[in-house]
Protein backbone atom coordinates (compact mmCIF):
# COMPACT_ATOMS: atom_id res chain seq x y z
CA UNK A 1 0.00 0.00 0.00
CA UNK A 2 2.84 2.30 0.75
CA UNK A 3 4.73 1.76 -2.61
CA UNK A 4 1.34 2.12 -4.47
CA UNK A 5 0.89 5.87 -2.77
CA UNK A 6 4.53 6.05 -3.39
CA UNK A 7 4.42 5.98 -7.11
CA UNK A 8 0.48 7.67 -7.56
CA UNK A 9 2.88 10.86 -5.48
CA UNK A 10 5.89 10.36 -7.97
CA UNK A 11 4.07 10.25 -11.17
CA UNK A 12 1.68 13.98 -9.63
CA UNK A 13 4.99 15.07 -9.20
CA UNK A 14 6.37 14.35 -12.44
CA UNK A 15 3.33 15.27 -13.94
CA UNK A 16 3.52 18.94 -12.26
CA UNK A 17 7.17 19.41 -12.68
CA UNK A 18 6.28 18.93 -16.42
CA UNK A 19 3.35 20.77 -17.12
CA UNK A 20 5.22 23.69 -15.34
CA UNK A 21 8.39 23.65 -17.51
CA UNK A 22 6.32 22.87 -20.41
CA UNK A 23 4.47 26.12 -19.94
CA UNK A 24 7.57 28.23 -19.19
CA UNK A 25 9.02 26.52 -23.09
CA UNK A 26 5.83 27.44 -24.75
CA UNK A 27 5.75 31.48 -23.09
CA UNK A 28 9.41 31.65 -23.75
CA UNK A 29 9.64 30.08 -27.82
CA UNK A 30 6.74 32.78 -28.24
CA UNK A 31 8.24 35.31 -26.65
CA UNK A 32 10.81 35.26 -29.63
CA UNK A 33 10.14 37.15 -32.76
CA UNK A 34 10.07 35.13 -36.04
CA UNK A 35 10.25 36.97 -39.31
CA UNK A 36 7.46 35.28 -41.35
CA UNK A 37 8.23 37.47 -44.35
CA UNK A 38 11.92 35.99 -44.82
CA UNK A 39 10.25 32.52 -44.86
CA UNK A 40 8.28 30.70 -48.33
CA UNK A 41 5.86 28.08 -48.28
CA UNK A 42 6.58 26.55 -51.54
CA UNK A 43 5.62 29.28 -54.35
CA UNK A 44 3.26 31.11 -52.03
CA UNK A 45 4.64 32.60 -49.27
CA UNK A 46 0.89 34.18 -48.32
CA UNK A 47 -0.05 30.64 -47.88
CA UNK A 48 2.21 30.20 -44.53
CA UNK A 49 1.00 33.42 -43.02
CA UNK A 50 -3.08 32.68 -43.56
CA UNK A 51 -2.27 29.06 -42.28
CA UNK A 52 -0.12 30.84 -39.18
CA UNK A 53 -3.02 33.12 -38.83
CA UNK A 54 -5.47 30.06 -38.79
CA UNK A 55 -4.09 28.60 -36.23
CA UNK A 56 -3.67 31.43 -33.99
CA UNK A 57 -0.56 32.66 -33.96
CA UNK A 58 -1.15 36.00 -34.15
CA UNK A 59 -2.97 35.69 -30.85
CA UNK A 60 -2.42 36.33 -27.50
CA UNK A 61 0.50 33.82 -25.67
CA UNK A 62 -1.87 32.73 -23.03
CA UNK A 63 -4.86 32.08 -25.83
CA UNK A 64 -2.26 30.41 -28.46
CA UNK A 65 -1.46 27.79 -25.77
CA UNK A 66 -4.57 27.01 -25.23
CA UNK A 67 -5.65 26.26 -28.29
CA UNK A 68 -1.97 24.17 -28.95
CA UNK A 69 -3.17 22.26 -25.55
CA UNK A 70 -6.67 21.48 -27.19
CA UNK A 71 -5.14 20.43 -30.52
CA UNK A 72 -2.86 17.91 -28.82
CA UNK A 73 -5.81 16.38 -26.78
CA UNK A 74 -8.39 16.46 -29.05
CA UNK A 75 -6.96 16.04 -32.86
CA UNK A 76 -3.60 14.49 -31.86
CA UNK A 77 -2.22 17.65 -33.51
CA UNK A 78 1.07 18.81 -32.76
CA UNK A 79 1.60 21.53 -35.39
CA UNK A 80 3.62 22.19 -38.56
CA UNK A 81 6.99 23.12 -39.28
CA UNK A 82 6.99 27.11 -40.06
CA UNK A 83 10.99 28.27 -40.23
CA UNK A 84 13.05 25.60 -41.25
CA UNK A 85 13.04 25.24 -45.16
CA UNK A 86 12.99 21.40 -45.65
CA UNK A 87 10.04 21.19 -43.15
CA UNK A 88 7.76 23.79 -43.59
CA UNK A 89 4.18 22.36 -43.53
CA UNK A 90 5.98 19.21 -42.57
CA UNK A 91 3.52 17.32 -39.74
CA UNK A 92 5.74 17.90 -36.46
CA UNK A 93 4.67 14.29 -34.79
CA UNK A 94 4.97 12.39 -38.47
CA UNK A 95 8.67 14.28 -39.10
CA UNK A 96 9.48 13.28 -35.47
CA UNK A 97 8.13 9.62 -35.84
CA UNK A 98 10.48 9.08 -39.03
CA UNK A 99 13.46 10.26 -37.47
CA UNK A 100 13.22 9.12 -33.84
CA UNK A 101 14.50 5.40 -35.11
CA UNK A 102 18.21 6.28 -35.99
CA UNK A 103 18.36 8.55 -32.37
CA UNK A 104 16.99 5.24 -30.60
CA UNK A 105 19.39 3.01 -32.57
CA UNK A 106 22.51 4.99 -31.48
CA UNK A 107 21.66 5.28 -27.92
CA UNK A 108 20.68 1.46 -27.75
CA UNK A 109 24.27 0.31 -29.56
CA UNK A 110 26.00 2.62 -27.12
CA UNK A 111 24.61 1.39 -23.87
CA UNK A 112 24.96 -2.23 -25.11
CA UNK A 113 28.82 -1.08 -26.16
CA UNK A 114 29.83 0.78 -23.25
CA UNK A 115 27.82 -1.14 -20.34
CA UNK A 116 29.53 -4.64 -20.42
CA UNK A 117 32.97 -2.55 -21.01
CA UNK A 118 32.66 -0.06 -18.19
CA UNK A 119 31.75 -2.47 -15.63
CA UNK A 120 34.15 -5.36 -16.04
CA UNK A 121 36.90 -2.31 -15.81
CA UNK A 122 34.91 -1.45 -12.72
CA UNK A 123 35.53 -4.69 -11.08
CA UNK A 124 39.23 -5.50 -12.18
CA UNK A 125 40.18 -2.16 -10.83
CA UNK A 126 38.22 -2.99 -7.40
CA UNK A 127 40.10 -6.57 -7.21
CA UNK A 128 43.14 -4.73 -8.08
CA UNK A 129 42.81 -2.40 -5.71
CA UNK A 130 45.78 0.01 -5.61
CA UNK A 131 47.76 -2.05 -7.90
CA UNK A 132 48.98 -0.56 -10.96
CA UNK A 133 46.55 -1.59 -12.88
CA UNK A 134 43.93 0.33 -10.97
CA UNK A 135 46.03 3.58 -11.01
CA UNK A 136 46.17 2.64 -15.03
CA UNK A 137 42.06 2.27 -15.27
CA UNK A 138 41.61 5.10 -12.51
CA UNK A 139 43.57 7.95 -14.32
CA UNK A 140 41.85 6.73 -17.48
CA UNK A 141 38.75 7.06 -16.13
CA UNK A 142 39.23 10.58 -15.52
CA UNK A 143 40.64 11.14 -18.43
CA UNK A 144 37.44 10.13 -20.14
CA UNK A 145 34.98 11.74 -17.94
CA UNK A 146 37.36 14.82 -18.11
CA UNK A 147 36.74 15.11 -21.92
CA UNK A 148 33.57 15.89 -23.90
CA UNK A 149 31.61 13.95 -26.25
CA UNK A 150 32.38 16.25 -29.15
CA UNK A 151 36.06 16.27 -28.85
CA UNK A 152 36.24 12.32 -28.92
CA UNK A 153 33.84 12.44 -31.88
CA UNK A 154 36.71 14.70 -33.78
CA UNK A 155 39.36 11.83 -33.03
CA UNK A 156 36.94 9.07 -33.89
CA UNK A 157 36.22 10.98 -37.34
CA UNK A 158 39.88 12.04 -37.96
CA UNK A 159 42.01 8.97 -37.13
CA UNK A 160 39.10 5.71 -38.00
CA UNK A 161 37.47 7.49 -41.15
CA UNK A 162 39.60 10.08 -42.57
CA UNK A 163 43.26 8.38 -41.90
CA UNK A 164 42.45 4.78 -41.55
CA UNK A 165 39.26 4.76 -43.54
CA UNK A 166 37.46 2.05 -41.58
CA UNK A 167 34.23 3.68 -41.96
CA UNK A 168 31.86 5.97 -43.18
CA UNK A 169 32.39 9.79 -42.61
CA UNK A 170 28.22 10.55 -42.25
CA UNK A 171 25.39 7.39 -41.81
CA UNK A 172 24.39 6.33 -44.75
CA UNK A 173 20.72 7.86 -45.98
CA UNK A 174 17.97 5.53 -45.74
CA UNK A 175 15.83 3.73 -43.72
CA UNK A 176 17.05 0.53 -43.51
CA UNK A 177 18.57 0.30 -40.48
CA UNK A 178 19.38 -3.41 -39.74
CA UNK A 179 21.84 -3.83 -42.25
CA UNK A 180 25.49 -4.18 -42.23
CA UNK A 181 26.37 -1.23 -43.78
CA UNK A 182 23.99 0.89 -41.64
CA UNK A 183 24.91 -0.34 -38.59
CA UNK A 184 28.84 0.06 -39.85
CA UNK A 185 28.03 3.77 -40.50
CA UNK A 186 26.17 4.36 -37.01
CA UNK A 187 30.17 2.92 -34.97
CA UNK A 188 31.99 6.37 -35.32
CA UNK A 189 28.72 8.16 -34.07
CA UNK A 190 28.13 4.99 -30.84
CA UNK A 191 32.20 4.97 -30.53
CA UNK A 192 32.06 8.65 -29.93
CA UNK A 193 29.25 8.33 -27.02
CA UNK A 194 30.43 5.22 -25.52
CA UNK A 195 33.64 6.88 -23.65
CA UNK A 196 31.95 8.55 -21.39
CA UNK A 197 29.32 6.06 -20.46
CA UNK A 198 32.56 3.23 -20.24
CA UNK A 199 34.17 5.76 -17.70
CA UNK A 200 31.04 6.37 -15.88
CA UNK A 201 30.62 2.61 -15.29
CA UNK A 202 33.60 2.33 -14.47
CA UNK A 203 33.97 4.52 -11.72
CA UNK A 204 31.08 3.72 -10.27
CA UNK A 205 31.43 -0.03 -9.68
CA UNK A 206 35.14 0.50 -8.88
CA UNK A 207 34.12 2.62 -6.04
CA UNK A 208 30.87 0.45 -5.17
CA UNK A 209 32.70 -2.89 -5.45
CA UNK A 210 35.48 -1.35 -3.50
CA UNK A 211 33.31 -0.35 -0.29
CA UNK A 212 31.53 -3.89 -0.35
CA UNK A 213 34.86 -5.84 -0.22
CA UNK A 214 35.56 -4.16 2.70
CA UNK A 215 32.48 -4.79 4.15
CA UNK A 216 32.70 -6.58 7.88
CA UNK A 217 29.87 -9.62 6.37
CA UNK A 218 32.54 -10.19 3.44
CA UNK A 219 35.52 -10.73 6.24
CA UNK A 220 32.61 -13.14 8.04
CA UNK A 221 31.98 -15.00 4.77
CA UNK A 222 35.69 -16.03 4.22
CA UNK A 223 35.77 -17.30 7.74
CA UNK A 224 32.53 -19.77 6.65
CA UNK A 225 34.99 -21.32 4.66
CA UNK A 226 34.38 -19.24 1.23
CA UNK A 227 37.41 -18.60 -1.29
CA UNK A 228 37.87 -14.81 -2.15
CA UNK A 229 35.91 -15.89 -5.72
CA UNK A 230 33.09 -17.44 -4.30
CA UNK A 231 32.52 -14.40 -1.47
CA UNK A 232 33.18 -11.94 -3.92
CA UNK A 233 30.90 -13.74 -6.93
CA UNK A 234 28.17 -14.73 -4.21
CA UNK A 235 27.93 -11.42 -2.16
CA UNK A 236 30.37 -8.63 -3.16
CA UNK A 237 28.64 -7.91 -6.60
CA UNK A 238 25.49 -8.78 -6.20
CA UNK A 239 25.76 -5.93 -3.34
CA UNK A 240 27.38 -3.73 -5.42
CA UNK A 241 25.08 -3.78 -8.84
CA UNK A 242 22.28 -2.36 -6.39
CA UNK A 243 23.16 1.14 -7.04
CA UNK A 244 24.89 0.33 -10.53
CA UNK A 245 22.06 -1.09 -12.51
CA UNK A 246 19.62 1.95 -11.92
CA UNK A 247 22.38 4.24 -12.95
CA UNK A 248 22.44 2.64 -16.48
CA UNK A 249 19.06 3.79 -17.03
CA UNK A 250 20.13 7.17 -15.93
CA UNK A 251 23.41 7.25 -18.21
CA UNK A 252 21.10 6.11 -20.79
CA UNK A 253 19.53 9.50 -20.50
CA UNK A 254 22.38 11.92 -20.27
CA UNK A 255 23.87 9.94 -23.84
CA UNK A 256 20.65 10.57 -25.41
CA UNK A 257 21.03 14.28 -24.32
CA UNK A 258 24.54 14.49 -25.17
CA UNK A 259 23.90 12.97 -28.55
CA UNK A 260 22.86 16.01 -30.15
CA UNK A 261 25.71 17.63 -31.43
CA UNK A 262 27.21 13.60 -32.12
CA UNK A 263 24.06 13.75 -34.52
CA UNK A 264 25.09 16.69 -35.94
CA UNK A 265 29.08 15.78 -36.31
CA UNK A 266 28.07 12.39 -37.67
CA UNK A 267 24.73 13.65 -40.02
CA UNK A 268 22.81 11.33 -37.90
CA UNK A 269 19.10 12.09 -39.29
CA UNK A 270 17.89 11.81 -36.12
CA UNK A 271 15.89 13.89 -33.55
CA UNK A 272 18.87 15.43 -32.12
CA UNK A 273 19.55 17.41 -34.94
CA UNK A 274 16.14 18.52 -35.93
CA UNK A 275 16.03 19.95 -31.97
CA UNK A 276 19.10 21.87 -32.83
CA UNK A 277 17.79 23.34 -35.69
CA UNK A 278 14.37 23.70 -34.45
CA UNK A 279 16.20 25.95 -31.81
CA UNK A 280 17.89 27.80 -34.29
CA UNK A 281 14.83 28.39 -36.49
CA UNK A 282 12.84 29.52 -33.95
CA UNK A 283 10.25 26.68 -35.36
CA UNK A 284 7.48 26.75 -32.44
CA UNK A 285 5.65 23.62 -32.96
CA UNK A 286 8.84 21.17 -33.74
CA UNK A 287 10.52 23.01 -30.26
CA UNK A 288 8.00 22.42 -28.21
CA UNK A 289 7.56 18.91 -29.66
CA UNK A 290 11.12 17.76 -29.47
CA UNK A 291 10.81 19.90 -25.95
CA UNK A 292 8.39 17.71 -24.59
CA UNK A 293 10.02 14.70 -25.36
CA UNK A 294 13.41 15.00 -24.19
CA UNK A 295 11.86 16.25 -20.80
CA UNK A 296 8.95 13.57 -20.66
CA UNK A 297 11.84 10.98 -21.01
CA UNK A 298 14.56 12.56 -18.38
CA UNK A 299 10.91 12.65 -15.45
CA UNK A 300 10.18 9.14 -16.58
CA UNK A 301 13.88 8.33 -16.22
CA UNK A 302 14.38 9.71 -12.66
CA UNK A 303 11.28 7.50 -11.42
CA UNK A 304 12.25 4.13 -13.06
CA UNK A 305 15.43 4.74 -11.33
CA UNK A 306 13.56 5.11 -7.43
CA UNK A 307 11.12 2.48 -7.99
CA UNK A 308 14.25 0.36 -9.70
CA UNK A 309 15.81 0.49 -6.28
CA UNK A 310 12.92 -1.27 -4.56
CA UNK A 311 12.91 -3.81 -7.45
CA UNK A 312 16.69 -5.33 -7.33
CA UNK A 313 16.53 -4.81 -3.32
CA UNK A 314 14.00 -6.22 -1.52
CA UNK A 315 15.12 -4.51 1.62
CA UNK A 316 14.31 -1.50 -0.24
CA UNK A 317 10.62 -0.05 0.71
CA UNK A 318 9.96 2.86 -1.04
CA UNK A 319 7.41 5.47 0.51
CA UNK A 320 7.28 3.14 4.05
CA UNK A 321 6.97 5.02 7.41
Amino acid sequence: MYMFKYILKRIGLMLMTFSIIFVMCFVLIKLLPVNVDKVGFGEDPEKLKNLMEARGYNKPILEQLGLYIKRIVLDGDFGIGINMPEFQGADVWDTFTKMLPPTILINIYSSLFAVPIGIALGIFAALKKNKWQDHTISTLVMVFISVPSFVYASLVLYILCFELNLFPKTMNPGYDYFSIDMFKSMIPAVLSMSFGSIAGYARGTRAELTEVLTSEFMLLARTKGLTKSQATTRHALRNAMVPIFPSIIGEFISVLSGSLVIEKIFAIPGVGGLYLAAINSKDYDFFMMLSAFYLLVGLAATLVIDLSYGIIDPRIRMGAK
